[in-house]
């Protein structure tokens, strides 16, 4: 029996005290995280909201994938984001897209 999938957000905002050098430092590694997860064939949605400084991603992950992922993520932002992992009961929408 597999695990179940269930779709997850990753909400980032800047901390008080990032620069610009701080973030040319993160993103390339961020983006290789995503990269990696796109290319393993799952999906992932990503992008900052109107403000800029927060972003959110969404994707789809059983419990574990989720938890090693954020804590891949956590590790390349360095401390420079404060950022927060949720399961997001509403939005099925992931699992109909990847079929």
């Amino acid at each position: 029996m597999t695990e179940q999938l269930n779709p997850w957000v990753i909400v980032s905002s800047l901390g008080k005290d990032t620069s610009d050098q701080d973030l040319e430092r993160i993103v390339p590694k961020i983006q290789s995280l995503v990269d990696n997860w796109q290319e393993s064939g799952k999906i992932m949605w990503s992008g900052s909201f109107n403000n800029q400084p927060s972003s959110m991603a969404v994707f789809e992950a059983t419990d574990e994938e989720a938890k090693r992922f954020y804590k891949e993520y956590s590790d390349a932002c360095e401390n420079l984001l404060v950022h927060y992992l949720y399961q997001w009961e509403a939005m099925p929408i992931l699992s109909v897209l990847s079929n």
